[in-house]
């Protein structure tokens, strides 16, 4: 069940991987479970769950999995839907979505599907993970201000801006902006020892100790102890839909978040990890965070290379982690009280600011205007439309354009020759000469290449002057693949050539092509004997077709000659 990802065990390695992780993640998780409007807890309770369960079941050897910021802003607006309808269950059907969401991931593995996921345009990725990172900062500017956060997500947010800025509450603004300062500005050398993250949390929440009472600025409060509760899982045919929707976006999200992650990793350890187990494992290890009411995660960057750097090979590092986070919500949950929401606010906004992708925003005017303008669009359809709407236009726009250029290639490896005076002819010099004794009176017609529907049409306008032809030669020999619209254009030529008196000779080698041309009737229209195997000796019989068709025709030319001649001597002599 668990494979030969155990094997590679080194125990101080893993040890450290799985402490230095839980160090990192602590923060994160807080700051997580507080934007998503489900409470700290339920950020600790998801990185303790989705990290035990993705490492036992998973298929990565190093991968640490825990309530990311993605999946976060997606939960958030899960979350404030069903609470705002249904305030009495909503949130257990925000779980069962959870659960709902898992089960997909689980689908997708066992169909085996997983190394699709990530078969999207970088564009695309791109501008879809840079507005979440918009989006997470956005939803985090009410309480750096002091605020509740809003109804209605980023609108809401936006929305109500003009009476924040009216009514600051500087205290946690302060702290807010403390902890981005530490964030950002914190040496390069420290960080090697202790996560920046753990040192804003700690020092702000020491320095709002000694600044602020507690009723000037709003903290976590105590944790409560013990395992939580098992959410129960609800369905509501109001909104049955919507679970299904949602359930699909964030087990989608889930699984190209986690899988960018393990290449990620598997370039780091030089391993390669197995997507359809992994996706299998997060999805269980999601189904679990969802039943104890928890938030949902994915393979978390920052925390895998953390893993990797210091030593982890095994999953039992990601074992360690849960455990250890366990460890603290069971026995020091107390110590988590007076940590201010503010910092947890600047810390999800630290997040938010590296899930932007500045590499590419920087650099995408040079890269592709066309990838540029895709880029910036489903960035903003992510921000004020719909992440799946932005990533199924993106995709869309994307792969017409990839077609359309795929198209023209291909188009220039369709060529109809009849003579051997043009550049790139694909014949050697015997076959050349060949052609020269046809005097054009064969027609040469070449396709290479995979073929697809794009290059029908190219494909119709060569074969079009097919009737000034004797033989036309169907060369399919360097052709791996075609798709049903090219085997009907081709169909097409063959009939128009047929229909023209014009023999048809086939070359086609390769299986999987002669296989989908039997599928259409190109292979009922040419029969046996003119199929080929090999071009010199297709190009031998065109030859002696048309030599022999020249002789029929100088044959009959003579015989009406001589028909004329006779007709002409009777004629005379009925005049004498």
């Amino acid at each position: 069940m668990f494979g030969n990802r155990f094997k590679d065990i080194n125990l101080k390695g893993d040890l450290f991987g799985g402490v230095t992780t839980a160090i990192i993640s602590l923060p994160l998780a807080l700051a997580f479970g507080v934007a998503s409007g489900a409470g700290a807890e339920a950020g600790l309770w998801g990185a303790i769950m989705v990290g035990f369960f993705a490492a036992l079941f998973g298929g990565s050897s190093s991968l640490i999995s825990e309530p990311t910021g993605p999946m976060t802003v997606i939960m958030t607006a899960v979350l404030t839907t069903m609470m705002a309808k249904y305030p009495e269950t909503g949130m257990a059907i925000s779980f069962t979505i959870v659960m709902m969401a898992g089960a997909f991931q689980v689908l997708l593995g066992t169909l085996k599907l997983g190394k699709y996921i990530t078969l999207m345009p970088y564009s695309v990725i791109s501008g879809f993970m840079s507005g979440i990172g918009v989006i997470l900062i956005i939803l985090q500017i009410s309480p750096m201000l002091g605020h509740a956060s809003p109804t209605g997500g980023v609108t809401g947010t936006l929305s109500a801006l003009p009476n924040m800025l009216a009514n600051i509450k500087f205290s946690e603004l302060f702290l807010a902006l403390l902890t981005l300062g530490i964030l950002f500005y914190l040496p390069a050398k420290y960080r090697k020892y202790v996560p920046a993250q753990l040192v804003a949390l700690v020092a702000v929440t020491l320095i709002s100790m000694l600044l602020f009472s507690s009723d000037d600025i709003r903290r976590i409060g105590e944790i409560p102890a013990g395992l939580p509760s098992l959410v129960i899982p609800q369905f509501n045919a109001e909104v049955f839909i919507t679970m299904v929707v949602n359930a699909l976006v964030l087990g989608t999200l889930g699984c190209i978040d986690t899988l960018l992650t393990a290449v990620i990793g598997d370039s780091l350890t030089r391993k390669e990890h197995n997507p359809d187990k992994e996706l299998r494992g997060q999805g269980i290890a999601n189904m679990m965070s969802g039943l104890f009411g928890a938030l949902p995660g994915a393979g978390a960057t920052m925390g895998t290379v953390t893993n990797i750097q210091v030593g982890a090979s095994s999953p039992i590092s990601g074992i360690i982690r849960a455990l250890v986070l366990a460890l603290v919500v069971l026995v020091a949950g107390g110590l988590t009280e007076p940590i201010p929401m503010a910092v947890l606010a600047g810390i999800a906004v630290y997040v938010g600011f590296n899930i932007l992708d500045w590499s590419f925003i920087q650099r995408a005017h040079k890269v592709s205007m066309q990838g540029m303008v895709i880029m910036y669009g489903v960035m903003l359809l992510t921000v004020f439309v719909d992440l799946m709407v932005a990533v199924g236009l993106g995709v869309f726009i994307s792969n017409i354009i990839v077609i359309e250029r795929l198209s023209r290639e291909q188009a220039r490896q369709v060529k109809a020759i009849s003579d051997t005076d043009g550049d790139d002819i694909p014949l050697t010099n015997r076959e050349q000469r060949l052609l020269e004794k046809a005097h054009g009176r064969v027609l040469f017609f070449y396709l290479s290449g995979p073929m697809i529907f794009s290059v029908s049409k190219a494909i119709s306008r060569q074969h079009t002057k097919v009737a000034n032809y004797d033989v036309m030669i169907l060369d399919l020999t360097d052709v791996p693949m075609i798709d049903s619209t090219v085997g009907l254009a081709l169909e097409n030529a063959v009939k128009d050539a047929l229909d023209a008196q014009c023999k048809v000779l086939l070359l086609c080698p390769n299986t999987q092509t002669y296989k989908q041309l039997q599928k259409c009737d190109v292979l009922t229209l040419v029969s046996d004997e003119n199929i080929y195997s090999c071009r010199y000796k297709a190009l031998q019989a065109a030859l002696k077709y048309v030599e022999s068709s020249e002789q029929s025709a100088d044959n009959n030319n003579e015989a009406v000659n001589e028909k004329t001649t006779e007709q002409s001597d009777i004629e005379i002599t009925n005049k004498i």
